[in-house]
């Protein structure tokens, strides 16, 4: 996997996400208390672009219909669903970096 500038750390406020692209990945970028993670966009069920999705706790919510992941590990917390892809963010001065 590649490490690949995505945006600036300033680009994206506490508790919202954000969608990037990384190696022709589309990929949602979340700020939880401080932190950045990363996981796929597109929920598996009907497509919907996880990065508009509501975040409790360590869960997005697709905003179709009301699926939720793991924005740490890409898990869905429904059970018997399985996983999206999740990535390893890295923060350089002010630039956001993911492993793609």
């Amino acid at each position: 996997m590649a490490k690949v500038k995505v945006c600036k750390v300033s680009d994206i406020k506490e508790g919202e996400g954000k969608l990037v692209q990384a190696n022709g990945k589309q990929i949602a970028v979340f700020k939880k208390d401080g932190k950045f993670f990363a996981i796929d966009n597109t929920c598996p069920h009907m497509g919907g672009s996880l990065c508009d999705g509501d975040i409790d706790n360590e869960e997005v919510t697709c905003p179709l219909h009301m699926w939720k992941f793991n924005i740490k590990t890409g898990e869905n917390t429904m059970p018997g669903i399985g996983k999206i892809g999740s990535y390893k963010v890295e923060v350089q001065g002010s630039d956001l970096f993911i492993e793609a």
